[in-house]
């Protein structure tokens, strides 16, 4: 193995802290997370982009890091360093700013190396670390240090922001060894048919195709047969189509039987990097923007150049000043002559510019590649990466006297943008949803921008969530000490503490959006703001927050991230499409009969133990609490149920038969929950469908996806065993109040003194097959008689006035509620009885809670990129062609912008509108004027009118009922069809119409606004 891999020795087996990394181990995983845990780094000039840097990296959990900046703190610092403040002016950079690291996060000690101001890095300072990175450090010493590392096997980084550019070189030496270069899951699946030849053909399961590509490799397990397939190394894939690809000479191999699932096998792949010196001569550049392909070699001599002028000048090229950006461009010229001279001249323009967006978008960048260089996940980017965003400047350019610094907080954003723009960007008035982890780096770009600071300026931003632990390794707004208070107040109060000018002018609420806040987010609230920012974390809302921008015509910015994936989209009212104008596919579905009875992978088990956890410890007991609490609640849900008699069932169960009065009690319902669940109900199926039994074509019916399960029995010894039922009867306790036990000792006595009845199978229970077979008990069938004498079993609930059980609400991130050992203790069981690979505790959590995997890497770069579309929406920018959407993998890496889309256009008559337009009504019309109005203006005839789920009118309702609504003002229509009033804070009513033209055909129109 390379170098880069630490042995096992070196790697400290401290526990990793599931709490804290949960969403991040998600994304980088166990071992990944441990080599980071032995790795020390060390970050060189604490300005914007390192102290960005610091920041994702401290959040990840390395083993440490130190800092090195003893330069004074100037105003200027304070445009984009976060973690400075106006009463840290004259003190060192690096000791003010580890005070504020070190909080972030307790596993990972944050050091200040010294140094007094004048002294460069040296290569003295820089042993003993496995990663240095250096941060607008001149390009001498670079190349200096750059020379020691790549000697002595340390990975380097460089990198520097400079306006609205940046950029970044890696060199992880000679032979760097990536381990997972994608961070995908392996594929796998079944297998039909093995050739045996010298080619090998693989034809696998026609469900769902294969997705492997030629080089990749796999192995085998459970292949009957071809036994020698199982467990063999490694065997190299060709592709021949879509269910088929071959893994070489099977020949000396024995006959393929049946079954087997391949399994992609993740290769190491070893990757080479020249020096810096080298490397600056023969660059090998990544693209960060196709549109821009030209770009990476002007701006690989324009940085040169820059640091050329700064070596003979003693300092950068003024802001925007013609002489010194002719200088750079001359410099730039003598590398490469075919430089883009427009791209060198902005870049000289800008060279003391200091831009929030752009430093968050390059330190998220870099600090997911010193986490590669830890720990050898996810494919490093090689080797230089230059990066703009000239497109953000305003149209209006400012002029040189606009630019220069004033002794500001903002003077390296006033470089780039000029006076005239700060003042727009601090009057501007902006609505946050969500300060979770894309909202709190949000609001640090905001606050460090200083938007919204001016006598205008004001931010919304709203969240109802409060802290919770898992929180603290990516929403860096937040500390131990806030866990359990709201975020957005944190928030809020963390940023306006950055900047203090934001003080009074950020308001936090915790008033979710949604129909039901309308009154709190209504019709002044939008015209007191200029645009929204989401930062959600599901769709629903997103499409909510959508649909009140789409009807307020304000701008949109959203985005999301997964794990290392991330993606922006702006919206702008009458140019681009809406977010809901495209959505994604829906999720594939399990089939229920493959969950129910015929399970081939651990996620099918999770999800099947998913749904017991509610059909034991929820719907039973929120079932009896209706019974005891509803009048008549028997005669009303029961005759819409065709499951009358199961339900009744369980309420006498629950009730009466199984209620337990001691914790011992818990512990026996428990060991018979596991005889019904992981034997009796295994021996009931193999008795209705035996292991040798056959399909009506006489093919064997266990075979291919359907895997003949085995009972189990009980053995107290066995952890997942116990481990089922202590969580089952603390769980069950909890619904009756009851005290739980988790001594292991109390669980064996009292289970394995447990007398379990002997089990007899049934004939005649059908098993649902297919998912076009009904499911058994669906037809509504039960006996009504037997319901009847069920009922009489039952006390009344007169009898039982207060008494309540209490449903278990499921929570995923609370380690003693049971919740999540039991799933996979069930999951587990049911595994053992299908011979299915067993998973953890960590990965059932994931996939049974549906935790998005998260990374403050990820989640800081799309924000950055988010930011820099807010600077165009500021400007107020028109064309589609200003404007981008991104989409971004940090783990391969890779960056693709593209245009947004054009809003879709629709016509009627010759008038053209889209999504944007509308017809409005005012002072409340009836509803005949709304359609004369239609038939005189426009020619066209109405033939609906509805409003949300009320239709109001059709022109086939029949002439009383006609003569009736046409002459009723539109809100009294409103209340009369709905029968109920509208709120008194409503003043407008949203109204669909169908239409015809003159000739009778349908044409699609806007909707209408009727003001009230």
């Amino acid at each position: 193995m390379a170098s880069n891999l630490p042995s096992a020795m070196d790697v400290d087996e401290a526990a990793i802290d599931e709490g804290l990394y949960s969403r991040q181990l998600y994304v980088l995983g166990h071992e990944a997370m441990k080599r980071m845990a032995a790795s020390n780094v060390l970050i060189v000039g604490l300005q914007g982009l390192g102290v960005e840097i610091a920041k994702n990296v401290i959040l990840a959990g390395v083993k440490s890091v130190h800092v090195y900046d003893p330069e004074p703190v100037t105003i200027q610092d304070l445009s984009t360093q976060f973690f400075l403040r106006q009463e840290d002016i004259g003190k060192s950079r690096a000791a003010a700013a580890v005070p504020r690291l070190a909080e972030l996060n307790a596993y990972v000690p944050v050091r200040d190396i010294g140094g007094h101001a004048g002294q460069g890095v040296t290569v003295d300072l820089i042993k003993g670390f496995q990663v240095v990175v250096l941060c607008g450090i001149p390009l001498a010493k670079q190349i200096e240090i750059n020379d020691w590392t790549h000697q002595n096997g340390v990975h380097f980084i460089s990198a520097e922001t400079r306006g609205l550019f940046g950029s970044i070189f890696n060199d992880f030496g000679s032979k760097f060894t990536c381990v997972d270069p994608t961070g995908e899951q392996p594929l796998s699946g079944m297998i039909v048919s093995v050739e045996k030849d010298d080619e090998g053909l693989v034809t696998t399961l026609d469900e769902s195709r294969h997705g492997l590509e030629d080089g990749d490799f796999v192995t085998f397990t459970e292949v009957k047969g071809m036994e020698d397939l199982n467990g063999c190394e490694p065997r190299k894939v060709t592709v021949k189509g879509p269910y088929t690809f071959t893994i070489g000479d099977t020949s000396s191999f024995g006959d393929y039987v049946s079954g087997g699932i391949f399994t992609q096998v993740k290769m190491p792949k070893i990757l080479e990097f020249k020096p810096l010196r080298e490397s600056l001569k023969a660059p090998e550049f990544f693209i960060s923007d196709f549109a821009k392909f030209d770009r990476p070699a002007t701006l690989h001599a324009g940085f040169q150049a820059l640091s050329e002028f700064r070596v003979q000048h003693k300092r950068l090229p003024r802001p925007r000043n013609a002489e010194d950006a002719a200088t750079v461009l001359a410099l730039a010229k003598k590398l490469d002559q075919e430089v883009d001279e427009k791209v060198v001249t902005e870049l000289a323009y800008q060279a003391t510019g200091d831009v929030s967006p752009i430093v968050a978008v390059i330190g998220g960048f870099v600090a997911q590649e010193v986490l590669k260089a830890c720990s050898a996940k996810f494919h490093p980017m090689v080797q230089h990466l230059y990066f703009d965003s000239l497109e953000s400047l305003p149209a209006a350019l400012p002029t040189e006297t606009e630019c220069q610094p004033s002794g500001s907080r903002y003077d390296g954003q006033i470089a780039v943008f000029g006076k005239t723009f700060q003042d727009k960007i601090a009057n501007y008035r902006e609505f946050l949803v969500g300060s979770g982890a894309i909202g709190c780096e949000m609001l640090k770009n905001w606050s460090m921008m200083g938007l919204a600071s001016g006598p205008r300026g004001v931010i919304h931003v709203t969240d109802l969530d409060t802290i919770e632990k898992s929180n603290l390794n990516r929403q860096f707004l937040f500390r131990a000490k806030d866990l359990g208070k709201f975020k957005a107040e944190v928030a809020a109060a963390a940023v306006a503490e950055m900047n203090p000018d934001l003080k009074g002018h950020i308001l936090s609420k915790q008033e979710p959006v949604g129909p039901d806040t309308e009154n709190v987010y209504g019709e002044e609230f939008f015209a007191g703001i200029d645009g929204v920012t989401n930062a959600l974390d599901n769709v629903k809302a997103r499409l909510y927050m959508d649909q009140r921008c789409v009807f307020f015509l304000k701008p949109l910015l959203e985005s999301g991230t997964l794990g290392t994936k991330g993606n922006t989209q702006v919206i702008v009212p009458h140019l681009t499409e809406s977010y809901s104008s495209s959505q994604d596919p829906p999720e594939k579905e399990t089939p229920s009969c493959t969950v129910k009875n015929f399970p081939n992978a651990i996620q099918h088990t999770i999800e099947w133990s998913r749904t017991e956890f509610d059909n034991m410890f929820v719907k039973p007991a929120q079932a009896v609490n209706s019974y005891l609490s509803e009048p008549n609640y028997l005669e009303s849900t029961l005759k819409y149920s065709g499951q009358q008699r199961e339900q009744i069932e369980q309420i006498v169960n629950y009730l009466v038969t199984n209620k337990p009065l001691t914790f011992e009690e818990c512990i026996v319902w428990a060991r018979l929950q596991f005889e019904d669940r992981f034997n009796n109900a295994i021996r009931q199926l193999l008795f209705s469908l035996p292991k040798d039994a056959v399909t009506s074509t006489g093919q064997p019916f266990w075979s291919g996806p359907k895997r003949a399960p085995d009972p189990l029995t009980f053995n107290s010894n066995d952890p997942w065993h116990l481990g089922f039922v202590i969580a089952a009867a603390n769980l069950h306790a909890f619904n009756y109040g009851l005290r739980g036990e988790t001594n292991p000792e109390v669980f064996k006595r009292v289970a394995d003194a447990v007398v379990v009845p002997e089990f007899v199978p049934r004939s005649g229970v059908k098993v649902q097959i297919s998912e076009n077979d009904p499911a058994p008990d669906a037809a509504g069938g039960a006996d009504t008689g037997d319901a009847v004498d069920l009922v009489k079993k039952l006390p009344p609930p007169s009898s039982l006035a207060g008494y309540r059980l209490n449903p278990v609400e499921f929570e995923k991130d609370d380690d003693s509620n049971h919740h999540i050992d039991f799933i996979t203790a069930a999951s587990n069981l049911r595994a053992m009885n299908y011979n299915i690979t067993i998973a953890d505790k960590h990965t059932t959590k994931q996939i049974a809670g549906k935790i998005i995997p998260a990374i403050a890497t990820t989640t800081s770069l799309v924000t950055g990129l988010v930011c820099l579309e807010l600077y165009k929406l500021i400007d107020g920018k028109s064309k589609l062609e200003d404007y981008k959407n991104g989409f971004v993998n940090l783990a391969l890496p890779f960056f693709g912008f593209s245009e947004p889309i054009e809003a879709k256009k629709y016509k009627y008559n010759t008038t053209e509108w889209t999504l944007w337009d509308r017809f409005e009504f005012k002072e409340d019309p009836t509803l005949h004027q709304i359609v004369q109005w239609f038939r005189n203006e426009h020619q066209l005839e109405v033939g609906m009118v509805s409003q949300g789920v009320s239709m109001l009118w059709s022109s086939f309702i029949g002439k009383k009922k006609s003569e009736e609504r046409l002459p009723m003002k539109f809100s009294k229509l409103a209340e009369f069809v709905s029968k109920k009033p509208i709120p008194s804070y409503t003043r407008h009513l949203i109204v669909e119409v169908m239409v015809s033209d003159e000739e009778g055909e349908d044409v699609e129109v806007p909707f209408i606004v009727v003001r009230i």
